[in-house]
């Protein structure tokens, strides 16, 4: 150290001012220190975590790959759709919105005055039938008894015309060596004229009588005809009086209900739709993600509704084609430019356990399942 880098206070031989202040003393200089990451307790902490991060991974790795998971999934169900099935004045409504429901129940009520008095007009044309269809049969009768008649009338008459066509083969020789008289030739010419053309009146008379039966006959047959197309529309407006009370086909809760007391209806008009409580879940998978995946392989279902609870389900069976297969513009990939996209597959997942009543689930709510596959 040169004398100039002494301070003035202390260097020696040289006496100090009076009034003067001592000028501060200079910091000692500090040695260069090692890196903190370079100390062995700070390097071991950081290889452990080092450590824990790899074996977390690959952790994390082995237990993800067992899993094939998607969040395009949502609850499913057969939603019956209420659609009258005659037209008419709503009468009442007894159900409101979320209204639970069983089979049976009268969901709508349509005024049945038109309808009643249909079924009593077809009611009474049906009688008008089954009396026009006794009195058919009753001429029926008649005539087949005139026509028995005239079949009996035709047995007499051939019976004498042979008799008389006899009697002439009989004395026409014995007229001609004159043992029997001209006049007696004569009466027995006659006779034997008159009963053959009896007969053929008879014969004509039958056939009158056999025709009639014919027509007797088929208006027995039309009359049951309209017995039976009078019974039919007797049915049908039993039917359609049936049908101004529209019940519930299953059990379920009322949803999007759009019909009110005074309301006029029509026939398939979209009154309101019973969701059932027997719900699944439609997952869509990318076609990437089927290798590994079949029918009853376990499923770790989350529902947005519900985070803090898992349900459990299984595989119950894949869609035979893409869900853009089938949709309502199907993709043309034959015309224009083709750009591969990765299709997804509708897979349905079925709950293995029973619904609890406090969580309801609907169609549309969001799911995420996990379907284990390794």
């Amino acid at each position: 150290m040169s004398p100039r880098d002494v301070p003035v206070a202390e260097q020696p031989g040289r006496p100090q001012r009076p009034g003067q202040v001592p000028p501060p003393a200079r910091p000692p200089v500090a040695e260069p220190r090692q890196p903190r990451l370079r100390r062995p307790l700070v390097m071991l902490v950081v290889a452990i975590v080092a450590l824990a991060v790899i074996i977390g991974g690959v952790l994390w790795w082995l237990e993800a790959r067992r899993y094939e998971s998607t969040d395009d999934a949502f609850i499913d169900v057969h939603m019956t759709r209420i659609a009258p099935q005659v037209a008419g004045r709503v009468l009442r409504v007894p159900v409101d919105d979320n209204q639970p429901v069983t089979p049976g129940d009268l969901l709508i009520e349509i005024d049945p005055a038109d309808y009643q008095a249909r079924l009593d007009q077809a009611v009474a044309n049906q009688a008008t039938a089954e009396a026009n269809l006794a009195q058919a049969k009753a001429q029926q009768v008649v005539v087949q008894a005139d026509a028995e008649q005239a079949r009996a009338q035709v047995g007499v008459a051939e019976a004498n015309a042979t008799n008389a066509a006899n009697q002439l083969r009989r004395d026409q020789p014995l007229a001609e060596r004159q043992f029997v008289s001209r006049q007696q030739l004569d009466n027995d010419i006659a006779n034997a004229r008159s009963t053959a053309a009896t007969l053929v009146a008879a014969q004509k008379r039958l056939a009158s009588a056999e025709a009639q039966l014919s027509v007797a006959a088929a208006q027995v047959a039309a009359a049951e005809a309209s017995v039976k197309a009078a019974a039919a529309q007797v049915a049908q407006a039993q039917l359609n009086l049936s049908y101004t009370k529209v019940a519930a086909p299953e059990a379920g809760r009322i949803a999007r209900k759009n019909v009110t007391t005074g309301d006029y209806v029509q026939v398939g008009q979209n009154l309101m739709a019973v969701v059932p409580s027997a719900v699944w879940i439609t997952a869509n998978f990318k076609e990437t993600q089927l290798d590994l995946m079949r029918a009853g392989q376990p499923v770790d279902i989350r529902i947005d509704a519900y985070p803090e609870k898992t349900f459990h389900g299984h595989v119950a069976s894949f869609q035979p084609g893409s869900g853009a297969a089938f949709s309502l513009l199907p993709p043309e990939n034959a015309t224009g430019n083709y750009v591969k996209v990765v299709q997804r597959v509708p897979v349905k997942i079925v709950f293995d356990d029973p619904l609890d009543p406090s969580r309801p689930l609907g169609p549309g709510m969001s799911v995420v399942p996990s379907v284990k596959v390794r």
